[in-house]
């Protein structure tokens, strides 16, 4: 039995049915099928060591933003809890939200690096973005505001480019790595961002409403094919956001230190997890 078959129809059409159903109001989400959550599943299930990639700065705010980090310390608990090597890579300026997300959920902060010197993989197998800022055509990194952020974004999307390993993508604006794969499409969906629009492909690209749903979800989909619950409680979900608003993250959106992602109340966030670990009780 293949990876894919151990998730059931039902659940994969109730995960796209929470993570993508337009309920942020974006384009990309709308390009998600159920299919993509058994094929990254497979992958992860032939992979034995995984580098999971976020971090999204806001340079308005001089600080992270609430979304991304999460999402990444959510799958690397999931993956952890499998027997796999997983480490989180992201730049020096997302750093400490991310190791704060992680002690919150009981993850070492040591998984937690600054891969912006990096030029190697290691041991690595796959590689997961989820809410990662991917080079557009010029090789320039672009925010939703279409304001050129290179200056403050390390090009870790180089992996994804020059590794030779399998990837998973995570997004939701068009702009993260792994929607180059979807650059046709979101370029019909958003043509005022057709310009902006990241140009790096992934093996499986995951279009969510908001990016860490579709971290959860993938989180939710490797838990119903293990027939266990792998990530996050509802408690710790909120546990996160709050220290991320202590360490000064942002809502990407409204640009204010709050427990918010992406112009949502916390409320909105615990109760999609909720829902999506109900989803993954779906046999």
């Amino acid at each position: 039995m293949t990876s894919s078959s151990r998730l059931s129809p039902s659940v994969a059409s109730e995960l796209t049915r929470i993570a993508a159903s337009g309920a942020a109001h974006r384009g990309p989400s709308s390009l998600c099928s159920d299919g993509l959550w058994g094929q990254a599943v497979e992958l992860i299930l032939n992979s034995r060591s995984i580098v999971i990639i976020s971090g999204f700065y806001v340079p308005k705010a001089s600080a992270p933003e609430t979304d991304g980090p999460t999402g990444a310390v959510a799958l690397a608990a999931a993956l952890s809890s499998t027997g796999r090597k997983v480490r989180v890579w992201t730049d020096g300026l997302c750093l400490s939200c991310i190791k704060k997300c992680a002690a919150v959920i009981g993850l070492p902060e040591s998984i937690v690096e600054d891969a912006s010197s990096y030029e190697r993989t290691g041991d690595a197998d796959l590689l997961i973005y989820t809410e990662r800022l991917g080079r557009a055509f010029d090789g320039r990194y672009y925010n939703m505001r279409r304001e050129d952020i290179t200056e403050w974004t390390a090009p870790l999307d180089e992996f994804a480019l020059s590794s030779g390993l399998p990837v998973i993508g995570i997004g939701d604006g068009g702009n993260e790595v792994g929607m180059g794969s979807l650059s046709k499409e979101l370029a019909v969906i958003m043509p005022d961002y057709a310009s902006n629009l990241c140009v790096v492909p992934a093996d499986v690209c995951i279009p969510a409403d908001v990016s860490n749903w579709g971290a959860y979800a993938l989180a939710a989909a490797l838990s119903s094919a293990k027939k266990r619950w792998l990530a996050q409680s509802e408690e710790q979900e909120l546990a996160m956001l709050r220290e991320l608003c202590d360490d000064g993250a942002v809502d990407g959106v409204t640009l204010r230190r709050e427990m918010s992602v992406d112009g949502m109340a916390a409320d909105v966030h615990v109760s999609v997890l909720s829902r999506l670990r109900e989803a993954a009780a779906i046999i």
